[in-house]
């Protein structure tokens, strides 16, 4: 009798060990999100004004949030030059674009940085021939210009929201439009086209928020 009852209790411990270690391998990983400034990411464009309508020329800088650096392949979120950001979802606007290959969108949240906390997926727009999701001009998208001294400036509390290229999502807070972030740029001597942002990444897949 006593031999079963041994018997029983080892089979007892090692079905707990194989019952722990499923639960152990089933365990779903969680990623913390991934809050990072990118600095001076250069982004050239150049306008001949000689012509009508005027010449504008530039290769487009990719940036992937999930390796957090500018890519040159296709699995790109966001690009830009001069002013104007692409997403990498919906067409081309131009034809001197690179080519959109995945699913990405974006649209533009109301807030500070740290207030937007959940993403709102019925709100992303995707390029397309009539026109960008970021829209340009003064005013219109993050931006101002300043007719006065020519500076452009991030519009406060205008906070992209992104759908990356493969389905996850990012928030991204443009700081500065001129290299090394001055305080109070100056176009006569301040190089601009060189972007820095703020932007948290969200690496898990299917969760929309950035806490």
């Amino acid at each position: 009798m006593k031999s079963i009852q041994s018997i029983q209790f080892v089979m007892a411990i090692f079905v707990g060990l194989i019952m722990t270690s499923c639960s152990e391998d089933d365990a779903v990983v969680i990623d913390p999100v991934v809050s990072e400034q990118y600095a001076n990411l250069f982004a050239e464009q150049t306008s001949d004004y000689t012509t009508d309508p005027p010449t504008i020329t530039g290769d487009y800088i990719k940036f992937s949030f999930s390796t957090g650096t500018v890519v040159t392949g296709d699995d790109w979120d966001i690009a830009f030059r001069g002013t104007t950001i692409l997403v990498n979802g919906g067409e081309q606007y131009s034809d001197d674009e690179p080519a959109r290959t995945a699913t990405a969108g974006v649209y533009i949240a109301s807030g500070t940085f740290n207030e937007i906390e959940t993403v709102n997926t019925a709100e992303f727009q995707q390029d397309s021939a009539e026109g960008l999701a970021i829209t340009t001009g003064s005013g219109n998208g993050w931006y101002n210009y300043n007719f006065e001294n020519h500076s452009i400036t991030p519009i406060p509390g205008k906070i992209i929201v992104v759908r990356t290229h493969d389905g996850k999502y990012a928030k991204m807070e443009i700081v500065s439009y001129y290299k090394d972030n001055p305080e109070e740029p100056n176009p006569e001597v301040d190089p601009s086209q060189y972007y820095t942002f703020n932007y948290a990444y969200q690496p898990n897949e299917g969760t929309t928020t950035f806490e």
